[in-house]
């Protein structure tokens, strides 16, 4: 009777041969991530730390009464916050709404309707916008939007819509309505290419299920792919609003550095970081300069508010996508 040769292999652990350049690099690696995380850190807490510091003596003057209080005179060295909270919050969140159905149908046709030779083309040309300078594109408001809002889109709103406090007042080449489409035009970029990036990432077999169940491609987006993908537009909207928020060059130059809290879209006004930026270079005492910085430490505040919601939004839709609990 032949032997009969056994075809298991051998269960004995391979020993194990790591040389000693894969163990330095593993060291390395470890030590090079975790001192630039860390590094990222020291340097927002010291930011922080700064403006926080120089802002102390507003601070411990007006306390959270900068905060409620409106106008901003310098001459009597009284500061108030309110104005510039209400300019911020009307333009970044009225260049949001219009920016927003923008961008989504922008990524829409990108990832679903245009044709495929015309997508790289269309989509580069979308982010060259984010590439422009904020200074060229407020010269540009200036010499172009403005005189168009001014002369032809402002005075057909108030003949239309005169009636709804939001359009009511004197059209002119500055103001609110002048920021807010410039904001609108720097958070599309944005906006849409994650929007874009999300609709392509939505697995083919369910769209392909939903043709195949009858499904026209309207009814498709509808159905499949804004509801795959409706929390991390979420989350690209926010990052988008935390753009509008932080812009000051641009906005400083179309919004006219008016004061007090409007509701038409024809009167200038400020936020606060055009106020920052327009005033600080020539900020006469120490108590302006403190208020100003308070301005800061307020913007800062609002700006990690919304990147933590962002990224908040993110993780959910990632746990989602992933199955959790």
């Amino acid at each position: 009777m032949s032997a009969r040769v056994s075809a298991v292999p051998s269960t004995q652990p391979l020993p194990n041969r790591r040389r000693l350049g894969d163990r330095l690099g593993d060291l390395g690696l470890h030590g090079l991530t975790g001192a630039a995380t860390a590094a990222a850190g020291v340097l927002l807490g010291a930011i922080a730390w700064k403006i926080f510091d120089i802002a102390s003596p507003a601070i411990s003057k007006f306390g959270f009464a900068f905060i409620t209080r409106q106008g901003w005179d310098a001459v009597h060295s009284k500061f108030g916050a309110l104005d510039l909270i209400w300019g911020t919050a009307l333009t970044s969140f009225l260049a949001l709404l219009i920016a927003t159905p923008i961008s989504i149908a922008i990524g829409l046709y990108l990832s679903e309707l245009a044709p495929r030779g015309a997508r790289t083309v269309i989509a580069s040309l979308v982010e060259l916008l984010a590439a422009i300078p904020s200074v060229v594109l407020g010269l540009w408001g200036i010499l172009v939007l403005g005189p168009f809002v001014g002369t032809d889109l402002e005075p057909w709103l108030h003949r239309h819509l005169g009636f709804i406090p939001l359009f009511d007042g004197s059209p002119q080449n500055a103001g609110i309505l002048v920021a807010v489409l410039v904001l609108t035009i720097m958070i599309v970029p944005i906006t849409s290419s994650i929007c874009r990036e999300l609709f392509l990432g939505v697995p083919t077999e369910l769209e392909q299920g939903a043709f195949a169940l009858g499904a026209t491609r309207w009814e498709m987006v509808r159905g499949v792919v804004l509801p795959y993908t409706r929390t991390g537009v979420s989350a690209a909207v926010i990052l988008g609003l935390g753009r509008a928020v932080g812009e000051a060059i641009a906005v400083t130059q179309v919004i006219g550095a008016g004061h007090g809290i409007h509701w038409s879209l024809f009167a200038t006004g400020d936020t606060l970081a055009s106020k920052i930026a327009g005033e600080y270079q020539g900020a006469a005492t120490n108590i302006q300069i403190a208020s100003l910085v308070y301005l800061a430490a307020i913007l800062l505040v609002i700006s990690l508010l919304v990147n933590l919601t962002a990224q908040f939004i993110a993780r959910r839709f990632s746990h989602e996508r992933g199955g959790g609990s």
